[in-house]
């Protein structure tokens, strides 16, 4: 047993969240704390340090006077990175800029740090941190992020429980491209992938998956409504600040729904996931609305108090092409809509979220109910002010001879999608689902601009550190 479990009782530690929460009800009360410091300051009676216990944005100013630390200058040493177990009572600072610090009565050392530790008291550059992702956590720029990540995790399990779906794990390994466009990680234990796939592991040519999508179909045609949320994979040459090679999907399928029902719970779930965000991290928003985003907390507001507008993708190409002299990609009908105009349909023409509807069937997936026109499907993207689409989803075709059509006219081969015809032979349905990019909505919610910092261990082309 180390020397600090001997001294201490760890059950009797507190967070720093529940002490900035309730510190005027803890005044003058010992407790037990752990954390890790932030940053150390001596002068010639007394030493400060900034402690942190990754439960909270802030940290707790800890004070430590010679006559009442009896290992006060081994504390006084120590190097910013340094962990740290100590009693100290909760002593109330009202004209200070802190509310209350720590007065240490006993403080142990649980981990030493070196004088080369990366993250010093000054401000970083994300490229930098981004080389140092096992350490950036650290800092408060991505402390906030994952606290932040967490609560909108949870906001999500939390909303489609209290909507009585059903919890599924479609498989991450697969045989089916549920995009049709090919970019998938290829899974083998061949050293010669010339070889024949019989002889492959799975007897199969087998990819990381893309989508849970058409998994999660076949159980809504039992449970009529599930969802999956889990890790995909797109191979993907793509370094722009919006993909990532690994990234997670939020994956709803409803049995009975149509396209209407489809956007109703896309936008409760949206507008509950923020509401969630501004009710449990208050501080971390209000940190990324100071250093991140000036007009992050007034567009979350705006969103959670906008009805949603709702257009087809016909009367938006129209309404679009009046400006295209202000656009690099310019706007016709069968185009597919770039950020510029999914920002300008948001912030200049409608200046709140957008449901954009029935796209041209040539630029959607083969899964889409084409409408009776036979030239648009039942999709729709939701775009908010910011960043433009932020779910993309459909009504599913549910009718099998009309699939089996359009899956003759993209060349797939249907041999690969039985299981799946099957849902369209046995007992069909209307229903409909959409997709969420769950980093997007993080990058959303904290004002952040890279998909790479928000991901713990982001996985790019030519990037894969750990």
């Amino acid at each position: 047993m180390k020397n600090e479990e001997k001294i201490f009782n760890l059950k009797e530690r507190i967070s720093l969240r529940e002490v900035f929460t309730t510190y005027e009800n803890l005044a003058e009360r010992e407790f037990l704390f752990c954390g890790w410091i932030r940053n150390i300051r001596n002068s010639k009676n007394i030493t400060f340090i900034e402690l942190n216990d990754g439960s909270y944005l802030k940290s707790a100013q800890v004070v430590l006077i010679p006559e009442n630390v009896e290992n006060y200058n081994e504390i006084a040493e120590l190097n910013i990175g340094a962990s740290v177990m100590l009693l100290g009572k909760i002593v109330l600072t009202p004209n200070a800029k802190q509310p209350f610090e720590i007065a240490v009565n006993k403080i142990a050392i649980s981990g030493k740090s070196t004088p080369d530790y990366p993250l010093q008291n000054k401000r970083h550059s994300m490229e930098f941190l981004r080389d140092i992702a096992h350490l950036r956590a650290r800092t408060n720029t991505f402390s906030a992020v994952f606290r932040v990540r967490s609560v909108v995790a949870m906001s999500i399990h939390r909303f489609f429980y209290n909507h009585g779906f059903i919890y599924l794990n479609t498989p991450i390994i697969t045989a089916a491209d549920c995009e049709g466009a090919g970019e998938m990680f290829r899974v083998t234990t061949m050293e010669d992938t010339t070889k024949d796939v019989k002889d492959d592991f799975f007897g199969k040519k087998t990819s990381l998956t893309v989508s849970g999508q058409l998994a999660a179909e076949t159980f809504s045609m039992a449970f009529s409504n599930v969802y999956t949320f889990g890790p995909t994979f797109r191979a993907e040459n793509s370094h722009t600040t919006k993909h990532a090679a690994e990234f997670w999907m939020v994956e709803p399928e409803m049995a009975f729904c149509d396209l209407e029902s489809d956007m109703v719970i896309a936008e409760e779930m949206i507008k509950q996931v923020i509401a969630d965000v501004i009710n449990d991290c208050p501080a971390e928003l209000e940190f990324f609305n100071e250093f991140i985003d000036k007009g992050l907390l007034e567009r979350l507001q705006h969103v959670l108090s906008s009805d949603f507008e709702k257009i087809t993708y016909t009367d938006a190409v129209e309404l679009l092409k009046k400006h295209n002299d202000k656009f690099v990609y310019k706007v016709d009908w069968g185009t597919d809509l770039q950020t510029e105009h999914e920002r300008f349909l948001t912030e200049q023409i409608f200046k709140k979220p957008v449901f954009v509807t029935d796209y041209p069937k040539e630029i959607k997936a083969f899964y889409m109910k084409v409408n009776d026109d036979n030239k648009t499907v039942r999709a729709v993207d939701m775009l908010v002010p910011g960043i433009g689409e932020l779910i993309g989803g459909s009504q599913r075709e549910d009718n099998l001879e009309r699939l089996e059509k359009r899956m003759d006219e993209l060349g797939l081969d249907k041999k690969d999608y039985e299981w799946y015809l099957d849902t369209r032979r046995y007992g069909s349905c209307v229903h409909s689902g959409f997709g969420l990019g769950f980093e997007r909505m993080i990058m959303y919610v904290t004002g952040m601009e890279n998909i790479r910092d928000v991901i713990p261990f982001p996985r790019t082309p030519g990037n894969c550190l750990y």
